[in-house]
């Protein structure tokens, strides 16, 4: 019993090398034994290293998570900063155009109070001048009938004469 023992034990470890002069059943029955032990040994340093494998290989699954986790949450803090960014752009826009707009229809105002103080101005010399022909109109036709043709000439005459003189004044 002894010597089978130190057979399995031998099998978990090495090779076996026979040392016993037993029966040819038992040699063959020890033999099957140390080689289902070795067999067994093989297949737990097998199974060992596919479960080291494996816990490799979830470590390395959970550092890819941690990771895309941490780029997602970087790009989620970068869109909420373009966000942001957008909605200032957007706010400062409106409010320069409103003050484009502002600043253009006050402008448009001015310029048509301008046109319409033009218009006035224009319209009141047109009167004015309008005026002024009826008068001289009237006053050539007051002239005409009381004075006399020799009247009129001395008259045309004073005012050539008084000419220069206002010409310098003015």
């Amino acid at each position: 019993m002894d010597e089978q023992k130190l057979g399995l034990e031998q099998a978990a470890d090495e090779p076996v090398v026979a040392t016993s002069n037993t029966s040819r059943g038992m040699d063959a029955a020890g033999l099957q034994m140390r080689a289902v032990a070795s067999l067994s040994h093989r297949r737990d340093a097998s199974v060992s290293e596919m479960v080291a494998r494996a816990e490799r290989l979830r470590k390395e699954a959970e550092d890819m998570l941690a990771e895309a986790r941490r780029g997602r949450e970087a790009a989620e803090a970068q869109a909420a900063a373009m966000i942001a960014r957008a909605k200032e752009d957007a706010a400062r826009l409106a409010a320069e155009a409103e003050a484009e707009l502002a600043a253009m229809t006050a402008r448009r105002e001015r310029q048509a109070a301008d046109r319409i103080a033009a218009a006035e101005a224009q319209a009141v010399a047109e009167v004015r001048a309008a005026a002024a022909d009826a008068a001289i109109a009237a006053a050539r036709q007051v002239i005409a009938e009381s004075m006399t043709a020799g009247q009129q000439a001395k008259l045309v005459d004073d005012a050539i004469a008084a000419l220069p003189g206002r010409m310098r004044a003015a």
